[in-house]
């Protein structure tokens, strides 16, 4: 019997235990558990599950990692892009209650907004393009730098920020495989520390990446 670990949030389905919660008897195998079989803790699908190989996956930095790692000279960011990196750098700082750089840095985040180009015509294949291009080669540049300036802060968000693309990643394809009637059924909510959105009935009580207590978790409201 195998186990199959989610990416997500780190849940283990046991082939041996089965998930009797969900109607699968133990010593289901793993082909024969349903598609439409979602983690039980994040809702993540069940192609973000993987083998797990006896911890051997455990790694999530590179082995190159070195004190040189930089990141690349010519790398550019859009206004918008470094509208959200302030904003998120605005909050940060509130979590450390040093308000007065969190209102420098909300000061940023709203001069690059107005910068930004507004996207009147949002493209799902752009989307995906580049949150594909975040998990195959953005999150493995950035780990190597942390790791190479033993950041353990800058580790630990990277960590929650890959998985939090994982989950954004099994949703966008729910929804390309025109399963978009979940979300017609169920309630959003968006972790207000990790960026973790979770689709259910209620909230979780603790979000499943960065283990904050449910009420840190926001409801998406809807519009008319």
């Amino acid at each position: 019997m195998k186990k199959y670990i989610c990416s997500v949030c780190g849940y283990i389905y046991d082939e041996a235990s089965g998930y009797p919660e969900g109607n699968i008897p133990p010593g289901t195998v793993w082909a024969d558990v349903p598609s439409s079989f979602v983690c039980p803790l994040c809702g993540a699908s069940k192609a973000e599950f993987n083998e797990n190989e006896n911890e051997k996956a455990k790694p999530a930095v590179s082995s190159t990692s070195d004190s040189h790692a930089s990141l690349p000279e010519d790398i550019s960011y859009t206004a918008a892009e470094l509208s959200a990196l302030f904003s998120n750098l605005a909050k940060g700082c509130e979590k450390q209650y040093d308000s007065e750089m969190a209102d420098l840095y909300k000061e940023l985040a709203a001069y690059y907004n107005l910068k930004s180009e507004k996207i009147n015509k949002p493209d799902f294949e752009s989307l995906k393009s580049l949150l594909q291009n975040d998990l195959s080669t953005h999150f493995a540049m950035a780990n190597d730098v942390a790791a190479g300036q033993h950041d353990r802060g800058a580790l630990r968000a990277l960590k929650w920020a890959e998985k939090v693309s994982l989950m954004i990643r099994s949703l966008l394809n729910k929804v390309e495989s025109g399963k978009a009637d979940f979300l017609k059924e169920k309630n959003v909510y968006v972790c207000d520390i990790c960026g973790f959105i979770y689709v259910g009935d209620e909230k979780p009580e603790i979000c499943p990446v960065c283990k904050v207590p449910g009420m840190k978790m926001t409801q998406v409201g809807r519009s008319a």
